[in-house]
Parts: structure tokens; C-alpha cells; sequence
């Protein structure tokens, strides 16, 4: 009898594409390459679907959690579906917090998995949601799983979406791009990346002042996720609301890259990086598909 596959076994090795019109003359004539890595591929949409079920795993692995326990996570959306997907997939009540202000899909696609939402103030941000989870867990309504603290998120990055990059590209990877929300992402992907070859170069791409683009957290100092490893990331980027959201229509047009904003803040932030550098093989993330963002106006009706 064959050997299928589980929804858990899909997870990951997502396609990593090149772009063909967005680098424009000035990057093919300096020698480089911009690849984007399809994570929007993944069962439940998003880069989200590797820590959502490494967490989960891990944590039954050591006996912390087992079917039938409640979970408890605060999420700004691609964490939560991950996870409501994850918890459905492994038999697990899952509450999740999120502020109020996020996208209709978002929250309508974490219900269609069978999570539990508990919306929270606009005003009080991911911070507000955060504390809640930790309130909920002490008054014994369930477990955290914390992403923006639990190492097994930055761990599954390292096993898989560095290793996959540098196979991909043939070892030739030169420079990496990220959003910074969580920063598992990041901190996981690049510890791997500069192990196999110190020179490639980390960049963090992050929202200016001002600026709303969801997956992109600039976080205050307090509430900086513990995972992340600044020694391993050699650049931050400040990227515009509005030069993300542009991007996000420009991907879809000009490439046929139908991307969430934060993906395209990380795009936009390669192409930045592709005038600047010469013979480079520049590598982003694309977290998430941009059907999750078409009731925030981003995209034309």
C-alpha cells in the first residue's frame, strides 16, 4: 500500500522562484538575482505553518501538553491560523487573541479551523494580546505556547528553511531578507545560513515610523521577542506602509505574486539591496499570500 502523506508531512520545502521584471535593468546588469521563497505554499497558508507545528510537537515531546489540553496564543493573524490548523490537525482545543483591527480573513479562516477568538482593544496592540495570554495561562484557562519566547519556533527555521535555501541556490546565496515580526524567521534561517557561510549577509526588514504593515513589528523594548539573536542579523531596513503596500500590487501585476504586505516590505527592501551590490544571489521570504489582506483596500476591488 503507498505511503501517503499527511497534511504535517507538506509542510515545508516550499518553491523558490526567480524574478523575472521587478530587478529591472540595473540588477541584471550588476550580475544579481532576487529569488523569492513561496511560503504561502504551505497547508495553512503561511511561513507560520513550520513553528505552528514544531511548537506543538516539541511540547508533547516533552510531555508539556497532550490531546484534549487547551492552547493559548496571541497573534497578529499568520501564527493563529498556523496554529488552529496545527491544533486541529493534532486534537487540541486552541484560543487565540488578536487585536480587533486585523484583517476579516484572517480571523473568518482561524475560525473555519475551529479555534476560539478573543478579540482585544485596536488601542492596546499586540502588546495588550500578549499580556492577556500570559493572564489567561496564570488564571489556568490553558497553555501558552508563546512564539515570541519558545525556541522551538527559531529551531524549525534552522532545520529546514536554511537548509532548503542553501540547497536550493547551490550554496550561492549571498544575502538574506526578512520581515521581523516575531523573528523566528530570522533568527532560525540565519544562525544556519552563516554557519554554512559567514559573508552571507542578514538583512531584517522592519516598519518605519508611523507605518502599519501586518507581520512587520518594530517592538518596544520591553516586549522585544526573547528568540531574537541581533549578533546574527547585519542590516535592519526601514520600510514604508506605503512602499509595502505598493509593492504588493506591483508583485502581483508585474510578477504574478499574489503576496501578503509584509512579504512585499521584505521585496521591496531586496530591490533596494540589488542596487547597491553586484554578482549577489538575494534571497527573501514571502510569508504569506495576499488573499488575506483583500478587505484592507491594499489591493484594488
Amino acid at each position: 500500500m503507498p505511503a501517503y502523506q499527511t497534511i504535517e508531512d507538506v509542510i515545508g520545502r516550499t518553491p523558490l522562484v526567480r524574478l523575472q521584471r521587478l530587478p529591472g535593468a540595473d540588477a541584471a546588469e550588476r550580475g544579481n538575482v532576487l529569488l523569492a521563497k513561496l511560503e504561502g505554499n504551505n497547508p495553512a497558508g503561511s511561513v507560520k505553518d513550520r513553528p505552528a507545528i514544531s511548537m506543538i510537537r516539541r511540547a508533547e515531546e516533552r510531555g508539556e501538553i497532550r490531546p484534549g489540553d487547551t492552547l493559548i496564543e496571541a497573534t497578529s493573524g499568520n501564527t493563529g491560523i498556523a496554529l488552529a490548523m496545527a491544533a486541529a490537525v493534532r486534537g487540541y482545543r486552541m484560543v487565540l487573541i488578536m487585536p480587533e483591527d486585523l484583517s476579516i480573513e484572517r480571523a473568518q479562516t482561524m475560525k473555519a479551523f475551529g479555534a476560539e477568538l478573543v478579540l482585544t482593544p485596536k488601542a492596546g496592540g499586540m502588546e495588550y494580546a500578549r499580556d492577556l495570554a500570559e493572564q489567561m495561562q496564570r488564571d489556568g484557562k490553558g497553555r501558552v505556547l508563546d512564539q515570541f519566547s519558545n525556541l522551538d519556533n527559531p529551531r524549525v527555521h534552522y532545520e529546514t528553511t536554511g537548509p532548503e535555501l542553501w540547497t536550493d541556490t547551490g550554496g550561492q546565496i549571498t544575502h538574506f531578507v526578512s520581515a521581523m515580526g516575531t523573528t523566528g524567521t530570522i533568527t532560525g534561517t540565519s544562525r544556519y545560513l552563516k554557519e554554512m557561510n559567514p559573508a552571507v549577509r542578514i538583512i531584517g526588514a522592519q516598519p518605519s515610523e508611523g507605518s502599519r504593515i501586518p507581520g512587520i513589528r518594530k517592538w518596544p523594548e520591553a516586549y522585544l521577542p526573547k528568540i531574537y539573536e541581533p549578533r546574527h542579523v547585519d542590516e535592519l531596513v526601514l520600510v514604508s506602509q506605503a512602499d509595502a503596500e505598493d509593492m504588493a500590487r506591483r508583485m502581483a501585476r508585474e510578477e504574478g505574486l499574489f503576496a501578503g504586505i509584509s512579504a512585499a516590505g521584505a521585496c521591496w527592501a531586496a530591490l533596494q539591496l540589488s542596487l547597491q551590490v553586484r554578482d549577489a544571489t538575494i534571497v527573501f521570504i514571502v510569508c504569506d499570500r495576499g488573499d488575506r489582506y483583500l478587505s484592507t483596500g491594499v489591493f484594488p476591488a
